[in-house]
């Protein structure tokens, strides 16, 4: 005897879940909230009678990929939906943890979501790491660019006019002697904080040095062919494969497109022809 499909719809949040099954003809029942946590996840899922006949999907969001995880270690088919696109009536603006799973059951159950790709928890040990690095060189900027605007509120400027974050500037700022002890202090703040910044990037480009060497081989292959594009260094290609993973699970160049936001218009050389036959359908706006 074929046991019957069952479609989950869960609406996860940072310390609860919500929870609904679909139940055919338009209708899903809520069957409650739980915690957000591991233990509670499998009790729930037992609860169910056990992970077989289940498909379970959730939104994509803050809570990242770790339900995801989890229940497909269990044997679960679970899909991770695309938020953007999930169907929405017109005016329907009441929205409850509960109701957001009923939507969920039922649109997963009519096959009307659309998932989003998922990458494994080493792959996405990686991103985060290149995104802190991310991180990091912004917070660095920022630091760099209080300090500029804190010497030029004070009327500080290089006694030969060195170019800023040159070798000398940095000495002279280094050497600064100020009359205040507050102007001092913030000085010296400020000089710190840019020097942390620097701190924290080093250590994470080793990080992401030593995440490449010991990457699998085709994921290296991936990274040393994108270096071989002029304009692409380590940090550059690393990042590209960290964010798309594999370039196969686009069906055309469109789509790759329209995954980073690069849709450029008609590129075409002098004589009007595209520079590249097979690109000339992802130029075109």
């Amino acid at each position: 005897m074929m046991k019957t499909t069952r479609y989950v719809g869960l609406d996860v949040h940072g310390e609860t879940i919500a929870a609904a099954v679909g139940e055919g003809h338009g209708k899903a029942r809520s069957v409650g909230q739980f915690p957000n946590r591991p233990e509670a996840m499998r009790k729930f899922i037992d609860q169910l009678g056990g992970p077989d006949g289940l498909k379970i999907c959730y939104e994509a969001g803050p809570t990242g990929y770790a339900p995801y995880w989890q229940l497909t270690k269990m044997g679960i088919e679970c899909e991770v939906v695309a938020p953007s696109l999930i169907p929405r009536k017109p005016g329907d603006k009441i929205k409850t943890d509960r109701r957001d799973a009923e939507k969920l059951a039922l649109c997963y159950q009519s096959g009307t979501l659309t998932p989003v790709w998922v990458p494994d928890a080493a792959h996405e040990a990686l991103r985060d790491l290149v995104r802190a690095r991310a991180a990091t060189k912004k917070d660095e900027s920022r630091a760099k660019h209080r300090l500029v605007k804190y010497l030029l509120r004070n009327g500080l400027r290089h006694p030969e006019d060195r170019r800023s974050w040159t070798h000398p500037w940095w000495r002279w700022v280094q050497g600064i002697k100020l009359e205040f002890e507050p102007q001092q202090v913030t000085l010296g703040d400020c000089v710190a904080e840019v020097l942390h910044q620097r701190e924290r990037l080093g250590r994470l480009d080793l990080a992401i040095d030593r995440a490449i060497e010991s990457a699998p081989p085709d994921k290296k292959a991936v990274v040393d062919a994108l270096q071989a594009m002029r304009g692409v260094a380590k940090l550059t290609a690393v990042t590209i494969v960290t964010e798309v993973e594999t370039f196969q699970r686009f069906r055309k160049p469109t789509e790759l497109m329209g995954y980073t936001g690069l849709v450029p218009s008609d590129i075409r050389a002098e004589d009007g022809r595209p520079r590249d036959e097979s690109l000339e359908p992802a130029m075109r706006t």
